[in-house]
């Protein structure tokens, strides 16, 4: 028996090796874009073949006579120190850029020009921001208008992408003249940091690089079943029993201000999502008779299941919570879950059921988790913020404010769902096994009119062998049969990175440059769609965040003139 079973092995060693050669093609031959390495392509862009020297000593990026900004907006100030060391600072590399002709001109200057009366520096982002912006390249004097700080930002990640160095490691920018928009307003990515603690300086370093790839929304999952690590003032036990480590694994207040502040500078919102009833298993170790005491039989079973929603008590809490989370995150949204609730200890539980009856409810347990919701919507009500929420909160017509954002996951009961919707709801597509299928949601869901999220093909935590960008990369959410009313009720997506496999080890090369992907197709005309040309630029955008210091991961075999070197 023992030659047999080596020759097996033998067998399935070399099989294995033949499927991965077959796996392995050649790879593609990188191409001269006529958008250079500009990631994501800009709306209108024209590239000139005459190129300008540009030099550190007498280079200098600085407000426009004419803007309505100037010195004091910090904001503009901490972009142009960032984007100038983006361009000098780092260590010199060649970038498969364009190289044409060297004109012996220099640039010597990149003006800002802000037009609004208010240029917002000292204001955050919003979901109606304007983030649109022109540049002309040109010598000696650069121009890039914008009508706030918002559009600027996008401006200057694109001039300093248009920058590259030459075979001497001299650095040139070609004559461009662009006109720049993104196509959809909302561009998320989620991260997850309850299952894995994220690190303080994971969160901002992903910050940068949203901000390299133009997204405008860091969906914050901040807490789960798993660990409870934002650290409440008024309910300071949470954390304190409910994180991992009450010292080392959470978030202070200062924390989320500085990561609050971080984004803002970089034009990004900041959205957290506190998940209720369910998804709540770490509450229940700081808040005494939050969750509700399963059964088995006549006696407790020593386990705990969703928030328990028969006890005053338990508004009270989500009152104080609320109100104090609604004044620490100044977005307009907070995101209050409602998913994925096990009804069987709420059957269990003899005062529930007592409950049920009083109420009127029988045995439905859906109505009990609309009366909970109903109460909770109204107490979010109150803080003026608006609210995001996942579908199963109206399996009972819980009533929504208009400014309410939904999320629908659940693709069996998406017509259903979408008759107790209010027309200017938002629903977030984010669960679906194959495109058709999310493709069929999306068409039923703007049929109904009703504006639209996608995320369910940009699920950036499943991972599969080879190059799955692509994949990503051809998704369009507008790729659906309807009329263009309908289209243009969809406002953009999310990826998503859950956090069951995924820490600080692993974040950053696997969310990049995958989620680079999404953010060509959320900002970029859905025209630009050219597989080969997207993987020359995408390998120059990836070496490109490497030479800034981001573990990105190589799309395939090649290598970049500066590696990675931060371990």
């Amino acid at each position: 028996m023992a030659p047999s079973l080596g020759l097996c092995v033998l067998l399935f060693a070399t099989t294995a090796c033949l499927g991965r050669e077959a796996a392995l093609k050649k790879p593609p031959k990188l191409v001269e874009s006529k958008y250079g390495s500009v990631w994501p392509v800009p709306q209108a862009i024209q590239i000139s073949e005459v190129s300008f020297g540009l030099h550190s000593s007498n280079f200098e990026i600085t407000h426009s006579a004419k803007s309505s900004a100037g010195p004091r907006c910090y904001l503009l100030q901490d972009a142009f120190r960032r984007y100038f060391e983006y361009i000098f600072k780092l260590p010199n590399a060649r970038e498969g850029n364009l190289k044409k002709p060297y004109s012996n001109a220099i640039a010597s200057q990149l003006q800002v020009l802000i037009t609004s009366s208010d240029p917002e520096c000292d204001g955050y982002p919003n979901f109606k921001s304007d983030e649109s912006y022109t540049l002309v390249v040109d010598q000696p004097v650069s121009l890039l208008t914008a009508a706030n700080v918002w559009g600027a930002l996008r401006g200057l990640e694109t001039f300093s992408q248009l920058v590259y160095q030459d075979e001497n490691g001299m650095h040139q920018i070609n004559k461009t003249d662009i006109k720049d928009f993104p196509r959809f307003q909302h561009r998320g990515i989620l991260l997850d940091s309850s299952r894995h603690f994220l690190p303080l300086k994971v969160i901002l370093a992903n910050l940068d690089v949203m901000a390299m790839n133009k997204f405008n929304v860091f969906h914050w999952h901040i807490v789960d079943d798993p660990s409870f690590p934002y650290q409440s003032t008024a309910f300071p036990d949470l954390s304190e029993k409910g994180s991992y480590h009450p010292y080392t694994h959470v978030y202070t207040h200062m924390d989320v201000k500085i990561v609050i502040e971080y984004a803002r500078l970089r034009g990004i919102r900041v959205i957290p999502e506190f998940d209720t009833p369910g998804h709540t298993q770490s509450w229940g170790f700081g808040q005494k008779d939050l969750l509700t005491t399963c059964y088995s039989g006549v006696a407790p079973s020593g386990t705990y299941g969703p928030v328990n929603p028969i006890l005053n008590t338990t508004y009270d809490f989500m009152s104080v919570l609320f109100k104090e989370v609604s004044s620490v995150f100044p977005d307009a949204y907070v995101h209050l879950g409602g998913d994925e609730v096990d009804f069987s200890c709420w059957k269990s539980n003899p005062d529930i059921q007592t409950f049920m009856d009083k109420q009127g409810f029988g045995k439905d347990y859906s109505k009990l988790e609309s009366f909970y919701i109903a109460k909770i919507l109204d107490i979010v009500a109150q803080t003026g913020k608006g609210y995001m929420v996942w579908q199963e909160v109206f399996d009972n017509n819980v009533k929504l404010r208009p400014d309410a954002v939904v999320e629908v996951w659940m693709e069996n009961k998406v017509e259903e769902e979408l008759n107790k919707l209010k027309l200017d709801t938002v629903v977030h597509v984010w669960k679906g096994s194959g495109d058709q299928q999310y493709k069929m949601e999306m068409a039923a869901v703007t049929a109904a009119g009703f504006q639209t999220l996608l995320s369910s093909p940009w699920y950036l935590n499943v991972i599969s062998y080879g190059q799955d960008w692509q994949q990503i990369y051809k998704v369009d959410p507008r790729s659906f049969n309807g009329t263009d009313e309908q289209k243009k009720l969809v406002i953009g997506g999310e990826a998503c990175l859950w956090g069951e496999y995924v820490d600080a080890t692993n974040l950053m090369p696997r969310l990049w440059p995958r989620a680079s992907a999404v953010a060509e197709r959320l900002w970029s005309s859905e025209n630009i769609k050219d597989l080969g040309d997207a993987y020359s630029r995408l390998t120059l955008h990836r070496c490109r965040m490497v030479k800034r210091g981001v573990r990105a991961e190589p799309l395939f075999v090649g290598h970049c003139d500066y590696e990675y070197e931060g371990l």
